[in-house]
């Protein structure tokens, strides 16, 4: 039986449900796992509970999945090194010097060129969405204060400009956790499957485009229009009985005492992570290649590529990253071995939800595929889904449980669990299909006001959180309005 019929379906409509719910996502793919292990076991609940254990115990056995989880935790201890060596707060003074000379110029092109910095700066700051938002609503909060822009273009920049680009540019723990996913779907190359969809996420690629349209050309509209005339005409950047969102544990970055913020602390770990990545993938994938010496050498590189191990390449990309701080600082004189490594694992603990997450989002997956959900939501369908619409179904399914959960890492463990064996079913398009989920989850993302990202970007831009939901909402809705359409329409021309 490679199905579990009707049965199947129960264990990850229960996490949706109760995530929704709830708003608890562990709680809720916990639960979906043991309920899914319960109907393996024939309704055992004794069983199906020590299945559900040894379930998330075999996550480990997978060597792609420990190796995910492991390069989150030590993102967390890159971060932290770059933040206590006073590389953020570096970072952030040389951007200041640089702003306060053009609010002396007092130029006409003052604002736009404070805004393009600050959507840049979050570009830069693609190693973790939430260091993104931080980063840049603490640090240009004040400037956009004086030039007089409203909080909550502020707190658009910062949400707008950090998912859509750690997603696009997967060096990163997205990038680890969403190959580990396709890995848990028996697809041999995750890397590559994730390349060949990356040109049909148009959903972040548009999210982007916006912010600069809207920064360059100034054409805001909706609630963010009136914000803007407020600011304009009454100086006001927040409205009158606003309530910001500020917290002094989100937006604080503490640097060690005693030394002097640069610059080079954040960047040169961040490049040396960034630059090792094509490296390792070519280090990776270069034995498995046949007869690759026969090839010219350009193409050597590319077949190379195609055949390397993604969750390899980005935990060997971090850990010569951290390796390089390490010495880097104590060359400086910054930190000891000791004091490294002390902080590395602090920022190891600080990531542990996100290593938690990634574990029972893999866990999930393989239970949904010993129900074998995928194929039986494939069957009862493809009598009546047409294989064109498959994609369009899914960015829009994709992004209501993002919406609902506030999760977009939740919905990718689900869906992909999902999408893909009916996509393969019953013919759709893989890429668009994979692509969709990704755009999906990110668009719900945005659009919900119990995101955390969404909820970081309110504290650090100290906006008033339901103003900056509505005012963002009318741009994120034109990204996946055109996001849909293109779904539908490339549903059937691929």
């Amino acid at each position: 039986m490679d199905n579990f019929g009707f049965w199947s379906l129960l264990p990850p409509i229960a996490a949706i449900f109760l995530a929704i719910k709830t708003r608890q996502v562990f709680v809720s793919l916990t639960a979906g796992i043991w309920f899914g292990w319960i109907i393996i076991s024939n309704g055992n609940i004794i069983t199906g509970t020590f299945s559900t254990i040894q379930a998330i115990v075999d996550v480990f056995k997978d060597s792609g999945n420990t190796r995910t989880i492991l390069f989150t935790g030590f993102i967390g201890g890159l971060i932290a090194l770059i933040q206590s060596s006073g590389g953020v707060e570096g970072f952030v003074k040389k951007i200041n010097l640089r702003l306060i000379k053009i609010e002396k110029e007092k130029s006409g092109r003052s604002k736009t060129i404070v805004q393009l910095f600050a959507a840049l700066s979050g570009m830069m700051l693609f190693v973790e969405s939430s260091i993104s938002v931080l980063t840049v609503g603490t640090v240009f909060r004040p400037i956009f204060d004086k030039l007089k822009i409203p909080r909550e273009k502020l707190a658009f920049i910062a949400d707008s400009i950090s998912a859509p680009t750690c997603i696009l540019i997967p060096l990163n723990a997205w990038g680890a956790y969403i190959m580990g996913l396709l890995a848990a779907q028996q697809f041999s190359n995750p890397f590559q499957t994730l390349l060949h969809a990356f040109p049909f996420n148009f959903y972040p690629m548009f999210a982007l485009l916006i912010v600069f349209i809207i920064i360059i050309f100034k054409k805001d509209f909706g609630p963010m229009k009136a914000a803007e005339e407020r600011a304009a005409k009454e100086g006001k950047v927040l409205r009158d009985g606003a309530e910001p969102l500020l917290s002094a544990e989100i937006t604080k970055l503490e640097t060690k005492e005693n030394i002097t913020p640069s610059a080079k602390n954040m960047l040169i770990p961040l490049a040396v992570m960034v630059l090792m990545m094509p490296v390792m993938l070519i280090y990776t994938g270069w034995e498995n290649v046949e007869n690759i010496s026969r090839l010219p050498f350009h193409l050597q590189v590319f077949e190379a590529i195609g055949q390397a191990s993604g969750s390899s390449s980005v935990l060997y990309s971090v850990l010569i990253a951290l390796t390089v701080s390490i010495v880097m600082f104590s060359i400086q004189k910054i930190f000891t071995i000791k004091e490294s490594v002390d902080l590395i694992l602090k920022g190891i603990s600080g990531l542990i939800p996100m290593a938690i997450l990634m574990i029972l989002a893999f866990a999930i997956g393989n239970v949904c595929r010993e129900l074998g959900t995928g194929n039986y939501t494939a069957e009862i369908t493809k009598a009546w889904l047409s294989p064109h619409f498959v994609p369009f179904i899914i960015f829009i399914t994709a992004a209501f449980i993002s919406f609902s959960t506030g999760t977009s890492w939740g919905t990718f463990a689900i869906m992909i669990a999902i999408g893909i064996p009916i996509a393969q079913t019953i013919g759709a398009d893989i890429s668009l299909t994979i692509a969709a989920v990704l755009g999906g989850g990110v668009f719900g993302d945005h659009c919900s006001p119990i995101s955390d990202t969404t909820i970081i970007a309110s504290m650090a831009s100290a906006s008033d959180h339901i103003d900056h939901v509505k005012t963002q909402l009318p741009y994120a809705l034109t990204a996946g309005l055109i996001t849909a359409v293109l779904y539908l329409i490339l549903g059937f021309i691929v």
